[in-house]
């Protein structure tokens, strides 16, 4: 069974910093594709930043400039860089990935870590 588990999230005042990882552990062939994405209450999941495993990036227009993704393969974990932050930043962010386990390509989700940016 694979799991992600994430970690980093907390409250922050604006313009400050945190980093979020994720690392996923178990029964894992390949990852193609990690990411992130966060939900604030009453809204859609959006997409933050996803890679690849060889690295090629993709962010939303709102976190480009401030929000890095980057990824440790050898340790299948992806982390997300965030500087800058802004009170619409509040949301609970969820790590994605999209693996081989076993001999199938299945999508995992983390459980989900807050970030609350207040003053």
């Amino acid at each position: 069974q694979v799991q992600l588990v994430e970690s980093g999230g907390g409250l922050v005042q604006p313009g400050g910093s945190l980093r979020l990882s994720c690392s996923a552990s178990g029964s894992i062939f390949s990852i193609a594709v990690m990411g992130w994405f966060r939900q604030a209450p009453g809204e859609q999941r959006e997409l933050v930043a996803t890679i690849t495993s060889g690295g090629s990036t993709n962010s939303a227009d709102s976190v480009k400039g401030r929000f890095t993704i980057s990824r440790d393969n050898a340790k299948n974990t992806v982390y997300l860089q965030m500087n800058g932050l802004k009170p619409e930043d509040t949301a609970v962010y969820y790590c994605k990935a999209v693996l081989q386990d076993g001999y199938k390509w299945s999508t995992y989700w983390g459980q989900g870590t807050q970030v609350t940016v207040s003053s």
